[in-house]
């Protein structure tokens, strides 16, 4: 069964080919969308593009770091003379010792500029591709090494965020009770007010019950603690149809319209008390729901 996903992870991999040693690291933290940041050897121009690709076809959200250390060995390949250079040096120097100089030495010929081109200069170019091939592959290793960190993620995220889903259930069903009891508290505290301010106006019991209605209308939330309800299991069918990070935030705004809502409809000390408990659960919950792919 699929379940979600972090966005925080780690991942390496190496490789060689021939003289070419490299070592690729993935890593990524949490974003609104999938942000790819690549920085790779030069002379590798495709690696960038199978990065992208390769992320893409795996991760979903999260700002995606990407990074290949590569090297050549510097004593497989013996360093070669750049003849031409050579020996337009060597006819420079013979005029200038006709002149008087003192005559050239062949440490010094090999020392000036040019004369010595470093290893790979030359690299053939199929040979090139072979190692920027084998390149890829490793990058593919530490993407899939990355998804496999960010799964670990969403495996130690899962328990915590069906607590928070439980708490606000639980939540929910007790405010459920307090609000069957709210009609009646704001009639038996309308009725002591009528009767305080006028106790011997005429129609006092039928005016006491209708404003009490009125009353009791606007202070209803039942319509509140059904959506809550609705948005609960929303959020338990959500984590199980990964990747659900978005819908989860858009979610978390709509628990918290529908609490704020309940706590200023609230008549009563304990069902504002229960309002203002699940305000905090919900925000707890809308922090671990930003770490979710």
């Amino acid at each position: 069964m699929k379940t979600i996903s972090g966005m925080t992870g780690f991942g390496r991999a190496e490789g060689a080919r021939d003289a070419w040693v490299w070592s690729v690291e993935a890593r990524s933290v949490n974003g609104r969308n999938l942000d790819l940041r690549f920085r790779g050897p030069p002379g590798f121009d495709g690696l960038e593009r199978a990065a992208k690709a390769g992320a893409q076809g795996l991760l979903n959200r999260g700002q995606v770091t990407i990074g290949v250390q590569a090297s050549r060995a510097e004593t497989s390949v013996a360093p070669k003379v750049n003849e031409a250079v050579l020996a337009g040096y060597v006819t420079l120097a013979n005029q200038l010792a006709e002149q008087g100089a003192a005559p050239p030495s062949a440490d010094g010929l090999l020392s000036l500029r040019g004369v010595l081109e470093a290893p790979g200069d030359d690299e053939d170019p199929e040979a090139r591709a072979d190692v920027e091939a084998a390149m890829t592959a490793t990058i593919a290793e530490a993407l899939e090494a990355l998804k496999a960190s960010r799964d670990r993620e969403g495996e130690q995220l899962l328990p915590v965020i069906v607590g928070f889903v439980d708490a606000i259930a639980g939540l929910v069903a007790q405010a459920e009770d307090h609000a069957r009891a709210q009609t009646d508290a704001i009639r038996d505290r309308f009725s002591r007010r009528m009767s305080e301010l006028a106790p011997d106006a005429p129609g006092l019991a039928e005016r006491i019950v209708l404003e009490a209605a009125a009353l009791a209308t606007k202070a209803d939330v039942r319509e509140e603690l059904d959506r809550l309800t609705a948005h609960v299991a929303s959020a338990r069918t959500l984590l199980q149809q990964p990747p659900a990070g978005r819908k989860l935030d858009f979610l978390m705004q709509e628990f918290m319209r529908e609490a704020n809502t309940l706590c200023s409809k609230s008549a009563t000390t304990a069902l504002t008390g229960i309002g203002l408990e699940l305000k905090a659960v919900i925000e707890q919950l809308r922090e671990q729901v930003q770490n979710v792919e």
